[in-house]
């Protein structure tokens, strides 16, 4: 039987035991849903196990559990350490959706439900892709799984486990699929990553609110000040003013320039698929080198004063905001995180008071395109989907998989599956059930390419 024919006859069942995963509402956000994380990394060692694991576990960690399962097929052969997560983003809100977030439903060749791509269906790839390989005589590795319930609120519990268990997760390579691709029709392999810093923001004017009329013109609004303080951070060429902050931003040299300039992309297409007239971003870079391999500074929240039906002219006592940067490989989340913290305390006026909480942060990643482990994942996704997939920097963060290099001296291959359109984060995810078959057909590939002689 070939890989594809496995697939084939074992799809339904692949198909079952994702939704099972599925209708777990595991969200690490809120924690009324404890019980639903046990009971996810339970369902988890229930499919590792029928999937061909040798043993898997739940794990305790400060936070919520971790799940661990391996395949030991040789003490000499190599080790894959397969990351991914089960939890979830919240649904909200609800009334966008078109169906219920945590009853999937296959409609348009798509799987719709929280999950279906963001981390659920691409960890389902690795695991059925990780079944095939072991059933068709593929598997000549071991393979360990490492699944936690926190990635989406930053892995708070993640290094602390990793150090503790190093000899327990010790590997030659980590595969993560929890990426995307250029498009439908560019297959394409993640070799950057964004850093990430994270901050909170409060700051305060008078010690009540006040009214407008007896005081506004004479005492500082502090969502106004918040507001200055934030328009400042950045300036009319999009570049971020923090002093110091682009010390150690590496610039790209003209050979990735060129590469990123191969990678097809509609400007228009773009615009339109987002609703807007025209794009910004910092001078001298395409959009595409803007959106991943150049730090930014967004505003993720604000908030403050009357925001109920109706009127009240109040000037308020406090403002509140969320900010974070992206930040490129090489600018450490630490630094940047102190350097923003000075820098609001130095602009911040005689008038207003502020406090900078600091929240989750990690390190951008770069991937080495010659190596073995991404060799053996470029040709498997070229059997897959019947083309070379580019090597592409991404915008978006998984701190985790600096930390993996930090804490357990390995490199990651991100072997993500994930499309724009799959909505992940957002109402209405999906994922197409094509893509969700090729993953599995690569990730078993990957198996036959990593260990070929």
């Amino acid at each position: 039987m070939s890989v594809q024919s496995y697939i084939e006859n074992n799809k339904d069942r692949f198909l079952d035991e994702l939704f099972s995963l599925i209708r777990i509402p595991s969200i690490s956000a809120k924690q009324e849903h404890k019980a639903d994380m046990e009971a996810c990394a339970r369902r988890w060692t229930e499919v590792l196990l029928s999937s061909g694991a040798d043993k898997a576990v739940v794990m305790p960690t400060t936070g919520n559990p971790i799940v661990y399962a391996e395949k030991m097929v040789s003490p000499t052969a190599p080790t894959v350490l397969v990351y991914a997560h089960y939890d979830v983003m919240p649904a909200e809100p609800l009334d966008l959706w078109k169906s219920n977030p945590f009853e999937p439903e296959i409609r348009d060749g798509r799987i719709w439900a929280r999950g279906a791509d963001d981390d659920k269906g691409q960890s389902m790839m690795q695991v059925k892709g990780f079944e095939t390989a072991l059933q068709e005589g593929l598997l000549n590795c071991n393979v360990k799984f490492i699944f936690e319930g926190e990635e989406e609120i930053g892995s708070p519990s993640l290094e602390a486990f990793c150090q503790e268990h190093k000899e327990l997760l010790k590997s030659d390579i980590i595969l993560v699929s929890d990426t995307s691709m250029v498009s439908a029709e560019v297959p394409s392999l993640t070799t950057g990553l964004r850093g990430l810093a994270y901050w909170e923001l409060e700051v305060t004017g008078p010690n009540r609110d006040l009214h407008s009329g007896h005081f506004g013109g004479a005492v500082a609004n502090p969502i106004n000040v918040l507001c200055k303080m934030i328009a400042d951070i950045t300036d009319a060429d999009g570049r971020i003013t923090i002093p110091g902050f682009y010390d150690d931003v590496e610039e790209l040299s003209q050979e990735e320039r060129d590469m990123i300039a191969q990678v097809p992309f509609d400007e228009a297409k773009y615009k339109q698929a987002i609703g807007v007239n025209a794009l910004f971003g910092e001078k001298g870079y395409s959009t595409l080198e803007r959106n991943s391999c150049r730090p930014s500074f967004d505003v993720c929240g604000i908030w403050g004063g009357y925001i109920e039906e109706g009127s009240k002219t109040v000037l308020p006592s406090k403002a509140y905001a969320k900010v974070s940067c992206r930040l490129v490989p090489h600018q450490q989340h630490e630094k940047i995180s102190k350097l923003f913290e000075d820098y609001i305390n130095k602009v911040a006026p005689d008038y207003v008071k502020v406090k900078v909480t600091p929240k989750h942060g990690g390190e951008g990643y770069v991937c080495p395109i010659d190596m073995p482990a991404y060799r053996a994942a470029e040709k498997a996704v070229s059997i897959a989907f019947g083309k070379k997939p580019l090597a592409v920097r991404r915008g978006g963060s998984i701190p985790i998989i600096s930390t993996f290099e930090q804490v357990l001296g390995v490199k990651t291959v991100l072997m993500g599956f994930g499309l724009e359109q799959n909505a992940i984060h957002s109402p209405n995810e999906s994922c197409r059930l094509d893509y969700f078959f090729k993953g599995i057909e690569s990730v078993a590939e990957f198996y036959r390419e990593y260990t070929k002689k």
